[in-house]
């Protein structure tokens, strides 16, 4: 995925998706943020933040905060909507090794006893292969204060999820009706090297994976990679 996007200064981020910056001139305004989480670590004030612009003009705040560039120097994609767009470029290009074969992808198709979407759905009847049911959750929380021994260590949920936890029982449901039930985490985060369940927020949704794993639900993780010439930005899986 390439963007242009544009640098400003945080002041603060409130009301969950809005955000006041200070813009290259000087000016203060406010940015969409499409982040429904707590985005701990992901919005200090003071840290760099890059926006893209949209050319609707039925928009009333035309720009998106789309990255942090933290005060330590990790970058965070903050727009949750990308990690969906991230993984649906890497399965059309056959980087998630664990997903080769499939030569049909739905996304956004439902399924379960709850009225609900699974982000992608893969399937190749001529070969055989188990349908494939993939839910994607992004991960940008950073935390290396319970572990000892390592750094980089990502959390998810970062507020307690009952939206993640019903996925999670869906997922399930999946494996045992013996279709492939995979959940992938897109790490958003440059400093972050594994993930873990964020029990010390979410309990349930912890307790919940670990069951996912034992009825057969598959866990991936992914990590996108950043590189920006001049305004131009180059993200992928």
């Amino acid at each position: 995925m390439q963007l242009t996007l544009q640098p400003a200064t945080l002041i603060k981020r409130y009301k969950r998706f809005l955000a006041d910056v200070i813009l290259e001139d000087g000016s203060e305004t406010t940015i969409h943020v499409a982040n429904t989480g707590a985005m701990t670590g992901c919005a200090t004030a003071g840290d760099t933040i890059w926006y893209s612009t949209s050319d609707n003009p039925k928009r009333k705040y035309p720009f998106s905060w789309e990255l942090t560039q933290t005060q330590s120097g990790d970058l965070i994609c903050v727009n949750t909507i990308r990690a969906n767009q991230f993984v649906a470029e890497a399965l059309n290009n056959n980087i998630i090794s664990e997903l080769l074969g499939y030569n049909t992808i739905i996304p956004e198709k439902k399924y379960g006893n709850d009225n609900s979407k699974i982000d992608f759905y893969l399937t190749n009847n001529s070969d055989g292969l188990a349908d494939a049911y993939v839910e994607v959750k992004s991960c940008t929380l950073l935390d290396n204060s319970f572990t000892k021994n390592s750094s980089g260590q990502g959390y998810f949920p970062d507020t307690v999820s009952t939206r993640g936890q019903k996925h999670l029982r869906e997922l399930i449901e999946v494996a045992k009706n013996g279709d492939r039930a995979i959940l992938l985490f897109a790490i958003l985060h440059s400093g972050i090297n594994s993930v873990s369940a964020a029990s010390h927020i979410d309990e349930k949704y912890a307790k919940l994976l670990l069951n996912a794993k034992k009825e057969g639900v598959e866990i991936l993780t992914y990590k996108v990679q950043f590189k920006n010439t001049a305004s131009t930005w180059k993200m992928h899986l």
